[in-house]
């Protein structure tokens, strides 16, 4: 979970500046007005305030050459690492339950598949059978809190500002950037070894040297959207997770609902 000090100073840093706006957008400044903050202060203090918020509702869409997956439902992490899910792909539709770090995915048919949170690669319809080994990253993207992953991209991502959009009714900034597979996982310290080979074996032998990464934040520091590119040998794969709402609540709704 995103814990720097670098996102913590990039928030001091928001809230002495007070009447700026949040979003790092080229000439949206006022004539004497504040600077707008560079992309990376604003990118990791988004991510810092959902990994607070301790849960989320998320929606998360891939396209590729195997078709289209979705899911959506809720996410809890932090003192509780739970989720309810709803989730579709090539094997049709199934209830993705995790309580405690385990997870059990109900398909339709009856199968049923069991891992824990490090190891939720395996029910990927894809997987091999190396317990170590890498999808995609699909499954762990629906079990990870996003500002984690948004957190990681502020952190190893040279981002540009594209300017403000409009989503929601509301004006939210859009940044942009692009960096080599090594770059990004070969960094990671939350991989293990094995975790951190398979996982850059995967994207060579897919033909992706380089993700592209967008990401959306609007204002109050909401990350709102999370997009992924991988271009490759086999055709484009795009993985989006939207953030339509934020906090954990008493309990953590069905999935689904």
């Amino acid at each position: 979970m995103p814990r720097s000090a670098v996102a913590l100073a990039a928030l001091a840093l928001l809230g002495a500046t007070t009447g700026c706006s949040l979003l790092a957008v080229p000439d949206a400044r006022t004539p004497g007005g504040p600077v707008p903050l560079p992309p990376k202060q604003v990118v990791l203090a988004a991510a810092q305030a959902l990994d607070d918020a301790g849960g989320a509702r998320i929606e998360v869409a891939q396209d590729g050459p195997a078709g289209r997956r979705t899911a959506s439902g809720a996410l809890v992490w932090g003192a509780r690492d739970e989720a309810a899910l709803t989730v579709t792909d090539e094997t049709g539709t199934g209830q993705l339950a995790m309580k405690d770090g385990a997870i059990d995915l109900a398909r339709q048919g009856g199968a049923t598949g069991h891992a824990d949170r490090a190891g939720a690669e395996s029910l990927d319809p894809k997987a091999g059978p190396a317990p170590d080994g890498f999808a995609g990253g699909w499954m762990t993207a629906l079990v990870t809190n996003p500002g984690s992953r948004a957190y990681a991209i502020g952190q190893r991502v040279p981002l540009r500002s594209l300017g403000g959009e409009e989503m929601g009714g509301v004006t939210v900034a859009h940044y942009q950037g692009s960096v080599p597979v090594d770059e990004f996982f070969g960094v990671d310290q939350e991989l293990s070894p094995a975790r951190r080979a398979a996982t850059l074996d995967w994207y060579r032998q897919g033909g992706v040297a380089v993700i592209g990464f967008d990401v959306w934040v609007g204002p109050g520091q909401r990350l709102l959207r999370l997009r992924e590119t991988a271009r490759g040998s086999a055709g484009t794969t795009v993985t989006t997770t939207d953030v339509p709402s934020v906090g954990t609540g008493d309990e953590t709704p069905p999935a689904g609902g």
